[in-house]
């Protein structure tokens, strides 16, 4: 077998490990797992910790009534349970209208430095044991809190990873793929804690023991990733609880979704090279695995791979192996082909969801090469337009 053919059949293979041959590994070595040992369900606490609820808002006038809505909804003792919003850098209404709240803490400096900075700053007047961070556009469920802090009851767990959802995952399009790559997302964040610990956490909600935060640099695109994975170096878990979620609308349309991956994109390969101790497998085990896995290879091989498939094909009609290669070929092609017919629909607004999923899986691989571009044009920064809404 010639350099070009081994080099192109590892790279089919690592593509269908990185987005569905990890997933089907992890099932079956969860089933191993939980047949030996199953897995405990902790009960809630007789004498529940106090909580904060930290809300880092720039500029969330609009959403202000009905996440303060949500909020005094959880069902939490409300002795226990302390609000706290950090507005640094808002130049609209928000503090304005969340002083109409008694009890609820607002933090607030007139400049932007980021969310990374904004959460560094509220940290460090917060006292409470365990801090649930969310998001100003995103409602939790009532007993979000309570099944968070249940999970704290394992003593080895030092992170709480809730499960995001995505509204109107019924119509077709961007919500719609977005919505089924975030159950696959998150079905996959389920087994890597059933297994050992979930990779990462999401900012729409997660949860810390206060004790175990560490100060991030401020120019830190995914704070929550990074923040959560440095809990795990220190030797604690990641649990994900599913039972705990915070539901947020999808991006407006692809535009705005691609602020969204170039942002993800850029902050995973910052990620990547501030983790990289995480990558000593001799170390971190099983964890390494999993963050390899899940993570590593999605933000930095997998999408250099994915471009090199076709020229490598190409170059292999002429191996004397044809009917083979020219089989791949036109296998590549006609995906390549479906993606472009998606990428069409979307931008008449005709938008159909078969062809829908090769483009939007292009259009994420795609945007980590813009992410990538970001990184080393923007240094030093970690403001962010946000994404809007629909």
């Amino acid at each position: 077998m010639t350099t070009a053919a081994i080099l192109f059949w590892a790279g089919i293979f690592l593509v269908f490990y990185t987005y569905l041959g990890y997933g089907i590994l992890l099932w079956m070595l969860v089933k191993v797992r939980e047949a030996v040992r199953p897995a405990l369900r902790r009960d809630f606490p007789a004498d529940p910790p106090e909580v904060t609820l930290l809300i880092a808002a720039w500029n969330e006038q609009d959403v202000v009534a009905g996440k303060m809505a949500n909020c005094l909804a959880l069902n939490y003792p409300a002795d226990r349970l302390r609000i706290m919003w950090i507005t640094d850098g808002s130049t609209d209404r928000t503090g304005e209208l969340l002083a109409a709240y008694p009890g609820v803490t607002v933090l607030h400096d007139a400049r932007r430095g980021g969310k990374t900075a904004a959460l560094n700053r509220a940290l460090e007047f917060i006292r409470t044991p365990l801090v649930v961070f969310t998001d100003a556009n995103t409602m939790l469920n009532p007993e979000a809190v309570r099944e968070i802090v249940r999970c704290f009851e394992d003593p080895q767990v030092g992170c709480v990873a809730g499960e995001k959802r995505v509204a109107g995952t019924d119509r077709a399009g961007a919500a719609a793929t977005e919505g089924v790559y975030w159950k696959y997302e998150s079905k996959l964040k389920e087994l890597d804690y059933r297994l050992h610990s979930a990779v990462g956490a999401a900012g729409e909600l997660f949860a810390v023991r206060r004790e175990l935060w560490r100060t991030l640099p401020e120019d830190t695109l995914l704070d929550d990733f990074v923040c959560s994975m440095l809990i795990a170096a220190q030797g604690c878990k990641i649990a994900y609880c599913k039972d705990a979620y915070a539901l947020e609308t999808p991006s407006a349309d692809m535009r705005e979704e691609g602020k969204r991956k170039r942002r993800i994109a850029a902050g995973g390969l910052q990620s990547v090279w501030r983790l990289r101790k995480l990558l000593n497998p001799f170390r971190y085990g099983v964890l390494w695995f999993q963050y390899v896995s899940h993570r590593v290879l999605r933000w930095t091989l997998t999408p250099v791979v994915l471009v090199a498939l076709l020229p490598l094909n190409v170059a292999l009609l002429w191996s004397g192996h044809p009917a083979l290669y020219g089989t791949t070929l036109a296998l590549q092609c006609a995906f390549y082909l479906a993606a472009l017919a998606g990428w069409a629909l979307e931008r008449s607004g005709h938008r159909n969801r078969l062809l829908f999923v090769p483009y939007y899986f292009l259009f994420m691989n795609l945007n980590v090469f813009r992410g990538a571009w970001y990184l080393a044009t923007h240094r030093g920064r970690g403001a962010w337009e946000k994404a809007r809404r629909a």
